[in-house]
């Protein structure tokens, strides 16, 4: 299942290295990282969905010496990404082109990181999304995932001069989703932010930490 994914790519182009600019503060996403850096042993491959311009979090894994392969929707993050993190490999790709038997095989991951990159999927899609994760995760591999926390679906909003939309949950739907996909939920935490554009308004951000168990389901 794919759903209609026009104008996500093309918001997330015409942004470019505005978002880092609206986004500055990253304390989770940074402790998220940081999480997996202190879990993993040296050149651990880690796979960052939805990469964006690979800042902090591509930059951040690299710098601690791990294998880092990035995918995001736009053509232009991935420009960015390639730039700012030169020792990383990245990939235009969606989500979607990963599942098992899908037309992009990217190998398997000692870990995966999906930093508010399943906000762009409709909710009908995340659960598959969730089981691409899985899939692509090694058994015992960790996964680093945030949301907000909000109950919408495919819900519009305007973001840094464009439009895009977004789904979300209320913090237990979202263990109950991670939980199905066959996540053991390792560590929970949040965080409230206001982002420094007045377009966008404060939002609760979920972040899990969670493993795929080595006896996977």
């Amino acid at each position: 299942m794919r759903l209609d994914r026009t104008g996500q790519a093309e918001a997330f182009d015409a942004i470019g290295d505005r978002y880092d600019e609206a986004f500055p503060h990253k304390e989770g996403q940074v402790a998220s990282a940081d999480w997996l850096i202190g879990s993993l042993p040296p050149g651990s491959r880690v796979l960052d969905l939805g990469c964006g311009t690979g800042v902090p979090t591509s930059r951040q894994l690299a710098e601690a010496g791990l294998q880092v392969v990035g995918v995001d929707l736009s053509g232009r993050m991935v420009a960015l990404a390639r730039e700012y993190v030169p020792t990383g490999v990245f990939h235009q790709a969606d989500i979607a082109d990963l599942r098992p038997g899908g037309p992009r095989d990217l190998g398997r991951f000692d870990a995966v990181t999906a930093f508010f990159s399943l906000l762009m999927l409709g909710r009908a899609e995340i659960p598959l999304a969730l089981r691409t994760v899985h899939h692509l995760l090694l058994p015992g591999g960790l996964f680093a995932l945030s949301m907000v926390e909000a109950d919408v679906d495919d819900f519009s909003i305007p973001f840094i001069g464009k439009t895009i939309r977004v789904s979300g949950y209320l913090r237990e739907e979202l263990r109950e989703v991670v939980d199905a996909a066959g996540f053991e939920i390792v560590e929970e935490s949040s965080y409230s932010y206001a982002p420094a554009t007045a377009d966008v308004p404060p939002e609760v951000q979920i972040f899990l930490r969670c493993r795929r168990p080595p006896d996977a389901r």
